[in-house]
Parts: C-alpha cells; structure tokens; sequence
C-alpha cells in the first residue's frame, strides 16, 4: 500500500490551482471547485486555438493599420481614459502594478507601464497595439473579458500559458450609452501577487472612466446623477441615467440601475418612461438642471440624492431655472414625512404624460415655463452670441441653445434684424 506524504493537503491557493492545472492538461480531470467558470471555459476554448499550454507566448503587436483604427474608432474611450488616468497613475505608483486599456478585441490603446527591473514581460505586453485577445496570447483577464464582458481575476497558474503564470491581472468591461462593451481595464503585476483587492480598484476605475464616457456621448441627453449621499454625486460610484426629449430613459449605468430597481440584464431597446423610473417628469427634471443636488424620492421608496445636468453642444449647461415650487417640494422631502412621489398628482401625473408622449416642440414649450426671469439678462447674451454663429438664423440657434424659436424671440423682445 502507498503511503501517502507527510503533508497530503495544499495549503495555498497557488498550489491548488497549480495542481489541478497539471491534472487537467495532463489527465484531462476536470478543474471543478478550484478555479472560476469563467478561467476554465477560457482553458477550453484556447485548448481548440493553441492546443499545447507549454508553448511560448508572443506579445506581438497588430499591424500599423489596424493599432491606428483601434485608437481613431475608440477616440472618446482614449480620452475617457486619459482624463481618468493622472488618478489611476497616482493610486498604483507606489504598487507593482501597471494598468492597461483596450478595445473590444483585445489590441492595447493605453497602459501606465513603469519599467520595473524585475519586469520581464510587462514591457513587453504594455506597448501600444500589442493583441492581449485569447486567440494571440491564450488565457488573461483583458483576453477573458474582451470574450465574455465580465470582469475577472486570471491570477499565477491560471493563464493558460506556462511562460505567462507570473502574471496576475484583474481586468473589467467598460460599456458605452448603448449596452456595448468597448474597451477593457485591466490592472497587473509581474511576479509579485496582489497587496490589495484589485478586482475591487480595477472596478472603480473602469466604472469612473465609462462614467466619463457615457456624459461625452449625451450632448442631446439630460444627465441624472443619484445616490443615496449628497456626496458621492461626482464619484466613481454615482448612478447616472439619461433622458431624451421626449421623457425616455436613454441609457444608464450599473449603479443607476441597481438604485432605481432596473433588471441589470435590461435589454438596452426597451423603453422606460422617466416619470415611471425616476418619478419626476421631463419638465419636473428640467426643474433640477440650475439648482444644487436635492432629495428626490424613487417610485421604489428610496430616497435619494439627485443632480440634473443638461448637456449643451457649445458647453453651456445652464439654460433653465429651478421653479420654487421644486426646491420647496424637495425640501419637503427631508423635514416631514411626505408620501411616496410613485404616484404623482393628477396635475403633476398628466403634465408629465405629457411631457413623455407629445411632440418634442411641445416639450420644449413646457420646459419655457420654467424659465425665471432672473436669468433673462445673463440669457440674452448667450442668445446674441448664438445668433451670431447662425448668421441670425434663429432656428439654428434655437437648435443649437437646445430651446424653442419662441423662447429666442421673447428674449429678443423688439429687436430686428434675424432670420427665422
């Protein structure tokens, strides 16, 4: 009878993953209950691609061509990135860790590599157009993502390649206004594992740099941020929505949609009201766009912090005042207890139907009404300098201030000389 070794059991996870590796490579014994589902349909897919794990890997970059087309079709998710990246550099300076972006497929267009010494393939694998899908390079958690859209951590044993397990890398999707996973985040480390929780981290950032790139692509939204403190309105944790002209919901991220009760698997073609999502109305969130962050009550019961920001074209968001009957009923909110705002009154109900299913000029003459006088001196400057730009055409510059023609000619009063 054999006898068994002095110590039978594995004590590190890192020889847990190991072993069970050597056993399904070599054995073809299944890897149940050691490593992720997520790891190991990665493992059989690139068995069918690469066949033999001991094989080197090459980080070899893309053509030219294509590492040009990947950065000129992602400009918006490069600058997302880099507008985030001063932060993402100071959080992991003092770290082992480097950070790295790509497109959908895979090719790198950023990464904060320093050049450590002891670094063998960080330098390698961090250069611009390098292809880090699981076709070229087997197994990492940018590969695995780009494949599947969820995050993920691929840490030592777990890459599929023997010459890659000195890696560990944690990597999240980054998606656009439309459902659609554009680019990756991951962070990793060479030779030395994780201090930290990076899944945790890799998720802030890649959450911080998608909320920077859903806000450039809503020029023609209304952008709600929410939360359940006042403060953490401008973080990476905010919940972000946006609204069209017509009341409907656009798009919104993950945290939104945990805090309003959105299935996260919501198909991004359905449509939602605002007033049902948001219990406010387009009218009522044109209310919100000038006055500071107020308590808002969700048809779910929550009670949660809300800014309102209105994306204009030319870079102005102030357009529309805050009616005191919205910032007394939002004071309301936290000195009594007030109903549920899930069912509005009859008046509020019917004006915000209507603001969801009438015609955009109709939505634009409600959102007219709100316009204090207070603003009328500072707003016929802007108007003036937007005739200007329009040669006195004042629908384009009704078009282009995002408000009505009638709005433009009540500023202007008795003045002549423009064009409609």
């Amino acid at each position: 009878m054999p006898q068994l070794p002095s110590n039978p059991f594995f004590t590190s996870r890192s020889d847990r993953v190991e072993l069970a590796r050597q056993r399904y490579f070599e054995e073809g014994q299944m890897p149940s209950g050691v490593i992720s589902d997520a790891v190991f349909q990665s493992w059989a897919r690139c068995q069918r691609l690469h066949t033999d794990p001991h094989g080197k890997v090459e980080f070899q970059p893309v053509t030219a061509s294509r590492a040009h087309l990947a950065l000129q079709k992602n400009r918006p998710l490069h600058e997302a990135w880099l507008a985030e990246l001063p932060r993402l550099e100071a959080t992991l300076k003092s770290t082992s860790c480097a950070a790295m972006l790509t497109d959908a497929t895979g090719v790198l267009i950023g990464s904060t590599c320093a050049g450590r010494s002891h670094e063998q393939l960080m330098p390698i694998a961090t250069r611009i157009g390098v292809n880090l899908s699981e076709e070229a390079v087997g197994t990492t958690a940018p590969g695995v993502v780009a494949r599947s859209g969820q995050p993920v951590c691929v840490m030592g044993s777990e890459h599929y390649f023997d010459s890659v397990k000195a890696m560990q890398c944690a990597a999240a999707p980054i998606r656009d206004m439309h459902g659609r996973m554009v680019g990756v985040l991951d962070i990793s480390s060479e030779a030395m594992a994780f201090a930290f929780d990076a899944a945790a981290v890799v998720g802030i950032f890649a959450g911080a740099i998608e909320n920077r790139l859903l806000i450039a692509q809503s020029a023609d939204h209304l952008v709600i941020r929410i939360q359940v403190s006042e403060s953490m309105l401008d973080s990476p944790n905010t919940g972000l929505l946006g609204v069209d002209t017509h009341g409907m919901l656009a798009w919104h991220n993950g945290v939104a949609s945990r805090l309003v009760g959105l299935p996260a698997s919501t198909d991004v073609h359905e449509q939602h009201r605002a007033d049902v999502v948001l219990g406010l109305g387009l009218s009522e969130l044109l209310d919100l766009t000038l006055s500071d962050p107020a308590p808002v009550r969700l048809p779910n019961g929550l009670l949660v912090w809300a800014r309102v920001d209105l994306q204009a074209r030319d870079g102005h968001r102030d357009l529309v005042a805050a009616s005191p009957r919205t910032i007394i009923a939002n004071h309301d909110l936290l000195t009594e207890d007030v109903p549920s705002r899930a069912v509005p009154s009859t008046a509020d109900g019917a004006e915000s139907i209507v603001a969801a299913e009438e015609s955009s000029e109709d939505t634009e003459r409600m959102s007219e009404r709100t316009v204090d006088a207070s603003l009328r001196e500072s707003d016929r400057d802007l108007i003036f300098r937007a005739l200007d730009e329009c040669n006195g055409n004042v629908s384009k510059a009704a078009r282009k201030l995002k408000v009505s023609r009638g709005l433009i000619y009540r500023r202007m009063g008795s003045d002549q000389g423009v064009s409609s």
